[in-house]
């Protein structure tokens, strides 16, 4: 009987061991001793990290899709509305499978977050509807993130969105509004479809609608409630991906393996740091970087505060760490700079040897070279310390999101591009768009005059019209070829609170204007 117990005693007191030696701690800087940023929207993940040890010593299941099934909690809905989705989705296995994909990410932390609260894992599949997994969708109506928070909702759920940092989009900080939202909402209603009903169209249209069905003497759960249209489709949706989940085989569909472990974890970095340099010491592409830290708007992370935390794959973590330590060059290469008076973009592009396109993006402007901006800028910081200043993070912090410029003449610019082709020549262009061979070569970021056939050279057109004729004129000017322009995402359904509206759209159902959080 001794014998037995203290085996016993061996075996749970080695178990723990096992399960650290497969888990990677969150890396920190040696130096630091700062707290949590409060003021750009941060998010204290020290307790995410010892979450993913703890529900691993308890979790047996090798694949998250059993723990998912095991955790399904809640009333099946069998309706035409199920039948509609089920089949729309099993007719796009492609759609199918690059979400999943998108959910690997992410989901590993949503289902722990779920199951903490004691919640029904349906709910960890939510985003599914909401964005696709997609943590960038953002709607016509500027609902944005994986669970789609309009700016309003997302103020009042303590989601910060700033010129640096729109928390909507952080992973970990919008699951818990989201999921904070949802219990409240279920504590009003006391059923998850009318919860999930409400988290749709806002708490006041179903409990109007619940009222409405009392005073006719109705039955007054979710498939007996008059609801919008999008409502009505919604928590169906959510079922035929339950569904799809439980049995994908029966849809002719395989669901993409997500192994139960943690796929993230935190790590803490300096209060100022390029984004392209924080992947390159993690060992990652900047698509990884941007897909586990969507929330940072700029190419320069930053904070008023000691230091800052970031998301980082577990594997990675220690590449952060160890190459960060060792790294001796300026870990940002961007300062701030205020325009003169009357200044265009084109010009101010010109000075800092930057092509329109990525200052504009950068400081989230359409990428008009005429235009005048009248606040500060972020521009590279090169060889012009006399011109530009170390970052404010606190001032630039209060920067409008949506920046007012104005145009500077009627000049109109239309973008052009010109793919170079066998015989053409810097002299032969420039005359050609009437700009200068050195304008190319500074706004291509070319080393030399040489040309390669295939390679595509982007110019604006510029537009005017002649006082005296009439006659439109045109000449151009060289812009980065290499430059990119990012996407707008859609959303999934169409929200809005008494403050404010948005509409957007699926393939699957035809959308109305709903009340959201």
């Amino acid at each position: 009987m001794r014998f037995n117990e203290l085996l016993l005693c061996i075996t749970f007191s080695a178990f723990p061991m096992l399960v650290m030696a497969e888990y990677v701690e969150p890396a920190t800087l040696s130096t630091d001793n700062g707290s949590y940023d409060e003021n750009f929207g941060e998010t204290d993940s020290e307790s995410y990290s010892s979450s993913y040890q703890f529900e691993d010593a308890l979790t047996l299941q090798e694949s998250l899709w059993d723990r998912v099934r095991d955790g399904f909690n809640m009333p099946d809905i069998d309706s035409t509305y199920t039948n509609k989705h089920e089949q729309w989705y099993a007719s796009r296995p492609d759609y199918v499978s690059r979400m999943l994909e998108r959910s690997k990410k992410y989901l590993y932390h949503i289902v722990v977050e779920v199951e903490k609260r004691g919640m029904p894992t349906e709910i960890a599949l939510l985003p599914m509807i909401e964005s696709g997994f997609n943590p960038k969708a953002l709607s016509t109506s500027k609902a944005s993130g994986i669970w789609q928070f309009i700016p309003s909702t997302g103020k009042d759920f303590g989601l910060k969105q700033n010129y640096w940092k729109d928390s909507r989009k952080d992973v970990t900080a919008a699951t818990q509004a989201a999921l904070n939202y949802l219990q409240k909402l279920y504590t009003m209603f006391g059923a998850w479809d009318l919860a999930l009903a409400a988290y749709n169209a806002g708490e006041g249209t179903v409990a109007r609608a619940i009222e409405r069905n009392r005073q006719l003497g109705l039955p007054t759960d979710y498939q007996h409630l008059s609801l919008p249209d999008e409502t009505r489709n919604y928590v169906p949706k959510l079922q035929a991906i339950k569904n799809i989940v439980f049995r994908p085989e029966q849809y002719g569909l395989t669901l993409n393996e997500i192994p139960n472990k943690p796929y993230f974890t935190t790590v803490q970095a300096p209060n100022k740091i390029d984004a392209k340099l924080a992947a390159e010491l993690a060992g990652i592409s900047l698509e990884e970087f941007s897909a586990l830290n969507p929330s940072f708007t700029r190419p320069v992370l930053i904070t008023e505060n000691s230091f800052q935390k970031l998301l980082l794959p577990t594997w990675a973590a220690s590449n952060f760490t160890n190459n960060l330590n060792g790294y001796t060059r300026p870990l940002s290469n961007w300062h701030s700079y205020h325009p003169k008076r009357g200044e265009r973009l084109g010009d101010i592009a010109n000075r800092f040897d930057i092509s329109l396109y990525e200052l504009s993006a950068t400081n989230n402007l359409k990428p008009n070279r005429n235009l005048i901006v009248r606040r500060t800028l972020l521009v590279p910081a090169g060889n012009h310390s006399t011109l530009t200043k170390p970052i404010d993070a606190v001032a630039m912090a209060q920067i409008p999101i949506e920046v007012a410029v104005e145009k500077a003449s009627a000049n109109k610019y239309t973008a052009i591009s010109h793919k170079v082709k066998q015989g053409d020549t810097l002299s032969k262009l420039a005359k050609r768009y009437g700009v200068s061979s050195k304008q190319i070569m500074q706004q291509n970021h070319l080393k030399s005059k040489s040309l390669t056939a295939g390679q595509t050279l982007q110019f604006e057109q510029q537009e005017s019209t002649s006082s005296g004729s009439g006659k439109k004129s045109s000449s151009a000017h060289a812009t980065k070829g290499s430059a990119s322009r990012s996407s707008s995402a859609t959303s999934h359904r169409a929200k809005k609170t008494s403050s404010s509206a948005r509409k957007t759209s699926t393939s699957t159902t035809k959308k109305s204007k709903t009340s959201h959080k």
